[in-house]
């Protein structure tokens, strides 16, 4: 394997999920409390895009929302500080320390924040897309944040981020934002056919019907970056189509690191394998286009009118 720089070593970082699983489970469910406060505040979005978050200069934001009072509030993860922020447009704020702490304990100082910035808001608080149903009221089991580990998270979102928006820029068709879904944990780009899709099938654990039926209205090849969970822990890159076309599983995809994991539905690329590569940028994006191009291809998207040709 060529050697790695130094700057890419240090811009891709090592994410080895038996060092930092605790503090990921942690943050999942950190995640998903502040992220129902968007999903109950901002109109709806189709595929749900009015949930996600997006990576910003020190973490991982809300954007603004609506809130009462005709207001606008921004909730922040701040993994450069170790804060959580919330801000408010008539110039309030909270902010309460990320630190080894409980979810039950997360829940109620949050609760009790937004509170305090009169942000009336119900959320349903129990646990989405994980077999966990543990109320966070309840939950006292995961309590922990390392703060150079939530770094280390924040840099290969950063690195990802950059590189998947190089990638939708590429495209002229329908195209999702750059965002991440705190339901999965994982940061997501989508490019759509146009065409409808047949009702979504369903799967994840505790999420309802109509959620992936919304999701998935239209023909999608969709690419992301996912930390792992327990089940499966290892940090990789996916890319999957839905429906997916005849053979796109045999379809051959690049870089060599790549494959098809059929328990999943999705081709894989291990992030360690784009951390180590000589030029992390470039397979992470010849990942991205072969991947696109097994879906595209196989199931005859309108790739001359999708796709931008110029040298911007």
């Amino acid at each position: 394997m060529p050697a790695v720089s130094e700057t890419a070593a240090e811009a891709w970082p090592p994410l080895p999920y038996a060092e930092w699983g605790d503090t990921c489970q942690t943050l999942h469910r950190w995640s998903q409390i502040v992220g129902k406060t968007r999903l109950a505040l901002e109109p709806m979005l189709n595929h749900w895009w009015n949930v996600t978050f997006y990576v910003s200069a020190r973490g991982l934001t809300t954007s603004a929302m609506p809130c009462s009072g005709g207001r606008l509030a921004e909730v922040e993860f701040d993994f450069l500080g170790h804060e959580l922020v919330i801000r408010v447009s008539d110039g309030g704020r909270r902010a309460l320390p990320l630190r080894p702490s409980s979810v039950a304990d997360f829940y109620a100082a949050y609760r009790e924040a937004l509170a305090a910035l009169g942000i009336d808001v119900h959320i349903w608080p129990v646990p989405v897309e994980m077999a966990d149903t543990l109320p966070f009221a309840e939950d006292r089991v995961h309590a922990s944040y390392d703060p150079e580990a939530a770094q280390r998270f924040f840099r290969a979102l950063v690195q990802s981020d950059r590189v998947f928006k190089v990638f939708r820029g590429q495209f002229l068709g329908k195209a999702s934002p750059v965002h991440f879904f705190w339901g999965g944990f994982d940061l997501a780009v989508t490019r759509f056919s146009g065409r409808p899709a047949p009702p979504h099938p369903g799967g994840a654990p505790n999420v309802a019907a109509r959620v992936n039926i919304e999701a998935y209205t239209h023909e999608v090849s969709s690419a992301g970056f996912w930390p792992g969970i327990p089940e499966a822990p290892r940090a990789v890159f996916y890319s999957y189509a839905y429906p997916a076309p005849a053979g796109y599983a045999a379809a051959p995809v690049r870089p060599s690191g790549a494959f098809f994991d059929e328990a999943m539905g999705e081709f894989l690329l291990p992030y360690d394998e784009v951390r180590t590569a000589a030029h992390p940028e470039a397979a992470l994006l010849d990942f991205l286009q072969s991947t696109y191009e097994a879906a595209a291809n196989l199931a005859h998207w309108d790739r001359a009118a999708l796709e931008r040709h110029d040298p911007a």
